[in-house]
């Protein structure tokens, strides 16, 4: 059995102080190819290709430290905020080493939760579901600026205001002129089933020293991570959350209610030669100064590659690391979350998003995480069959704008 250790706050310091020095070696040497570039009017092969390297380089070195940085903050399995009941836990625990339910779905009875049939499975003890949720929003990118709502139904309705109620000033002693009754709509939120399915051998589940709960937790986490990020970004809302970039997206100025904005760069699949950082100023100013308070950009890490080369008027690079380790980049002064799944440069894509997601996007998680033993479909190997139900879509359409790499 591997000890985990964890890094300290000074791994986590000389991690960051090599980091920044990376960045640094990164513009002297993007510094060096664009001289080439005005002396010569012709690219380097081998400045372009240093060039590229320290920005792999870079990428990973922050990856890491970002990754030092929350496992210190991460609380381990034991640590968890309030437990269950040792009775609870110590049946879970014998569910799922011997396959013995019988104490679980008596206390499942008792308490008068769902799933007791045991084809369905058992719920995890709370403090395995926070722990495996915490995790996930460690890994998820969009869970990490979204707002999240727990609920305890497969749905969530939630009112949202057209806008036309009346309102004004009044003296104190005044008449109160009746106000117009606002016109409500919903938007439904259904959840959708998240699995993975971890498989452990019995040499494992037989060793009392192991915790199967953290096990079953550090088995989960990924996965779940990984189909939440996707789906988030663009999932189709039947088989998984909706994701922002699945809905209708029109040019801002002539999109209607339940579409997303976008403004275009004006070249199909690039930037304009000329003075390309004025397309992120305007996308930057197209949401509404309300929106843009706590706005930030979504990117993968391509496209963040590609920013890390941009120069304002004064020669000052409009991308800068992070300061502190944990918190994200910046470009042009707003934070920059690298999310993978979102799309390269390409034509008529919608590679960069801006807004404030916190407000924009939201997504709801069905209390309970539930697991079902299988021990027959790969012996001699015994899988368990985790679950937990998760949903997801745009609930301000005003809060998100893209650009679109395109001419119009």
């Amino acid at each position: 059995m591997s000890i985990e250790t964890k890094a300290g706050p000074s791994e986590v310091r000389g991690a960051m102080r090599e980091f920044l020095s990376a960045f640094e070696e990164f513009k002297r040497a993007n510094d060096e190819r664009l001289e080439a570039l005005e002396g010569k009017n012709a690219g380097d092969v081998l400045l372009e290709e240093k060039v590229d390297r320290i920005d792999q380089a870079l990428t990973e070195q922050k990856r890491s430290v970002d990754r030092m940085a929350l496992d210190i903050q991460r609380p381990r399995l034991h640590e968890a905020r309030a437990p269950e009941p040792d009775e609870r836990k110590a049946a879970f625990q014998r569910y799922m080493r011997v396959g013995d339910a019988a104490a679980i779905a008596v206390l499942e009875a008792k308490s008068l939760q769902a799933g007791v049939d045991a084809e369905g499975g058992y719920l995890a003890p709370l403090e395995t579901e926070r722990a495996i949720l915490a995790a996930v929003k460690d890994i998820s990118p969009i869970r990490q600026i979204a707002s999240v709502r727990e609920i305890g139904a497969n749905a969530f309705r939630k009112p949202v205001s057209a806008g036309d109620t009346a309102g004004g000033w009044v003296a104190e002693t005044g008449a109160r002129v009746e106000t117009t009754a606002p016109t409500l709509t919903a938007i439904d939120f259904p959840t959708m089933e998240l699995y993975a399915m971890p498989a452990a051998t019995q040499t494992l589940l037989d060793d009392s020293i192991v915790d199967i709960d953290q096990w079953l937790a550090d088995e989960v986490q990924t996965e779940f991570a990984v189909q939440e990020s996707a789906a988030f970004v663009s999932g189709n809302g039947t088989t998984a959350p909706k994701g922002f970039l699945s809905y209708a997206i029109a040019e801002e100025s002539v999109r209607a209610a339940g579409e997303l904005g976008y403004v275009a760069t004006g070249v199909d699949g690039a930037f304009p030669a000329a003075d390309p950082s004025d397309k992120l100023l305007d996308l930057i100013y197209t949401p509404k100064q309300a929106y843009r308070a706590n706005g930030r950009f979504i990117m993968n890490r391509s496209v963040v590659g590609a920013l890390r080369k941009f120069k304002d008027a004064d020669g000052n690079y409009l991308w800068q690391p992070n300061s502190q380790a944990g918190e994200p980049a910046r470009l042009m002064g707003y934070p920059v979350t690298e999310a993978e799944d979102m799309p390269d440069i390409g034509s008529n894509s919608y590679s960069i998003a801006f807004g404030d997601f916190r407000r924009g996007y939201l997504i709801v998680d069905r209390v309970g995480v539930r697991v079902l033993r299988d021990p027959y479909s790969a012996k001699p190997f015994v899988l368990f069959y985790t679950t937990k139900r998760v949903g997801g879509g745009v609930q301000d359409f005003d809060a998100v704008k893209f650009l679109k790499f395109s001419v119009n």
